[in-house]
């Protein structure tokens, strides 16, 4: 029996459609979370959503990161976002940001985003990103941070601008005063004299006029609407906290520096209990290393660092992850913690860890592995 060509090209069409939603209902069974397995959409296409962040809006979760290419040297597209009903399931919805062929222009493609995190202010009713931004070309010097806006979540988002941050502005825990007569910033770096100059805030003062460095960072709203932007700042040294103005798209000018040259990156923050608490990683290129826990009870006061949170296999090295992001689900006393498993030799492929994050009788909240679990009650 003859049958026709294009009859041929539709059932192989066909099957390669029921492949695709195979595997990505595989990846996905029974709405279960299996860490550091590959994960497809909705279409069988392999998720490409890193350092991002998860928020909930008009009754869907929208997943927001970093698209990168599967070899480093190709440029990013700009920030992706995918859309779902139950955190397994997952729809790309297309570029949320898209980086421009402008030329000059602060996301002209070939720059380098990172970490985008994405709040909603209900005073405004628009959504507002801001990430780690490295103009092009210029590799890791500007440390910018940037911000965009959108009136959906799923966006487009437009830029607005990029910069450093509070510029001339001391942060309220460092005094001038107390900063003065700071060793020259080129004395011999890890000696103790020279930790005690960072301490003191040697490179405080040295971006104090251009603003203050911006890498790795995250957003958190506050139960009173306030927002803040936590970011790894002085050449990865010390973490900040800055107070952002009423509609999220600036600095108030009010900030702190916190572990002073403790080598922190990573931050994912999260309150629970009237307690707030932070998950960050130290320095080690896209090498894991050991998680850190950091807890206080004000966001712009003392915090203590307490022992590693994870547990369980690989929990010396964050499951060879790196901490990026801690989600409350809508309406519950339940977190997520969200890790990135770096690949650097194809960013792409790099893969996604999450798990649920528990708490022990003082409340202390901790990490344990876990194969697969599912995010429903």
């Amino acid at each position: 029996m003859k049958i026709g060509f294009r009859k041929i090209l539709a059932v192989v069409a066909a099957g390669m459609l029921l492949t695709g939603q195979s595997m990505a209902a595989e990846s996905n069974e029974c709405g279960k979370i299996r860490p550091g397995e590959i994960w497809k959409d909705v279409k069988g296409d392999t998720i490409n959503a890193h350092g991002g962040c998860v928020i909930f809006a008009d009754g869907k979760y929208y997943w927001y990161g970093e698209h990168r290419a599967a070899v480093r040297s190709l440029p990013q597209e700009g920030v992706t976002v995918y859309s779902s009903p139950d955190l397994t399931t997952w729809t790309y919805e297309g570029l949320a940001l898209r980086a421009t062929e402008e030329k000059g222009h602060d996301i002209e493609r070939g720059c380098i985003i990172e970490r985008p995190k994405v709040i909603y202010n209900a005073k405004t009713g628009k959504y507002v990103m801001w990430f780690h931004l490295e103009l092009k070309g210029q590799g890791y010097g500007p440390a910018r941070c940037a911000v965009a806006v959108s009136d959906t979540p799923a966006g487009p988002f437009t830029f607005v601008r990029s910069g450093r941050v509070n510029a001339g502005i001391m942060p309220d825990n460092l005094s001038k005063q107390e900063a003065s007569g700071c060793a020259d910033e080129k004395m011999e770096w890890w000696t103790p004299e020279w930790r005690a100059e960072i301490e003191r805030g040697m490179f405080t003062m040295r971006d104090l006029n251009g603003g203050q460095m911006s890498r790795d960072m995250t957003l958190f709203v506050d139960d009173d609407a306030k927002g803040y932007h936590i970011y790894s700042s002085e050449d990865n040294l010390t973490l900040h906290i800055a107070e952002l103005t009423d509609d999220y798209l600036g600095h108030t000018g009010k900030y702190v520096r916190i572990f002073p040259g403790g080598h922190n990156e990573a931050p994912a923050l999260m309150k629970r209990g009237g307690r707030y608490w932070m998950i960050t990683s130290g320095c080690t290129g896209w090498e894991p290393n050991e998680a850190r826990l950091m807890t206080a009870d004000r966001i712009m006061g003392e915090w203590k660092q307490l022992p590693n949170p994870c547990r369980g296999e690989n929990a010396d090295k964050t499951f060879l992850g790196q901490s990026n992001y801690i989600m409350k689900l809508p309406g519950e006393d339940r977190f997520i913690a969200m890790f990135d498993k770096w690949d650097p030799k194809s960013l792409m492929n790099s893969r996604y860890l999450w798990l649920p994050v528990d708490f022990d009788a003082e409340g202390v909240p901790y990490v344990s592995w876990k194969n697969e679990w599912s995010p429903r009650k």
